[in-house]
């Protein structure tokens, strides 16, 4: 602790206001996913149980945010809903950062017919928009978490690929590149042990940043139908369920639609300040 307390990375995030704001607040959202099990008011409601004495009440002293149209608490449900969202942004990143890191590595290091091989296959799919190559992926498969996922990684690693690849290109000209190849440093060595390691600030900021990005494109799969499937609380399939009790029963999209906006905005926060922070050590 003492360390990271004198870390000029620590000392520079924690000028920037807008950073810390960020920063507690996805710990608040991960610790509220994570613990949702006990801190919910009603666990058993994130499943298909229902109570039909309880159907769209508003939000009360017993139902902070009101029920559902089954009676289910939306409190409780939008904290499980939290949790999948991260796990899905967790597992797509996962995935397509590595895939995205490599294919930059090679394209930026290894020459122009790397380069145009890769770099074109990249450019291929950054021209599609990400939600309608989501989409139409998704047209092939069976609507459900899992599968939203899969369409979601399938879009996501071509921005980690051009990030790399450009930063590849900036480091390749770097004396401590020349020096290694000097040496006879073989390909691997100088990619992963020389250009990676100073890359990495970059592709984690990149990542922080990404996090609400992925909970956005795959809260929008799902309000289209696309994504998970009922009963799973999901933040998107909530919000288009409740857009047809508008403007009666308001808290069925407010709320969920709520938890998107704050979800974004606090891992953008949370992004940019790092990236701030690392600019400063620079």
């Amino acid at each position: 602790m003492t360390g990271l307390a004198e870390s000029p990375i620590w000392q520079a995030f924690r000028r920037n206001p807008g950073g810390m704001i960020g920063l507690a607040l996805v710990v608040l959202i991960v610790l509220a996913a994570l613990l949702a099990n006990w801190i919910s008011p009603y666990p058993a409601h994130a499943g298909p149980i229902g109570d039909f004495g309880a159907i769209t009440a508003p939000p009360s002293a017993q139902y902070p945010l009101g029920t559902d149209t089954i009676g289910r608490d939306l409190l409780t449900r939008l904290l499980f809903a939290y949790r999948l969202s991260l796990e899905m942004a967790v597992v797509v990143l996962a995935i397509t950062t590595p895939i995205g890191v490599v294919i930059g590595l090679l394209a930026g290091y290894l020459g122009p017919v790397w380069s145009y091989a890769l770099m074109r296959l990249t450019d291929v799919f950054l021209s599609i928009p990400p939600l309608v190559l989501a989409m139409s992926i998704m047209g092939f498969l069976e609507p459900s978490a899992v599968h939203g996922m899969m369409a979601v990684t399938a879009m996501w690693w071509p921005w980690y690929a051009r990030l790399t690849y450009n930063l590849t290109r900036a480091e390749k000209r770097e004396g401590y590149v020349l020096a290694a190849e000097t040496v006879g440093a073989g390909v691997p060595h100088i990619l992963f042990r020389e250009i990676l390691p100073n890359c990495l600030p970059s592709i984690f900021t990149k990542m922080t940043i990404d996090v609400g990005f992925v909970i956005l494109i795959a809260s929008s799969l799902s309000f289209l139908g696309l994504g998970a499937q009922a009963p799973t609380p999901d933040l998107g399939s909530m919000v288009s369920e409740g857009a047809k009790y508008m403007p009666e029963a308001w808290w069925l999209t407010v709320f969920p639609a709520l938890a998107i906006l704050l979800v974004v905005v606090a891992f953008n926060l949370l992004g940019d300040g790092l990236r701030e922070a690392l600019d400063a050590r620079r």
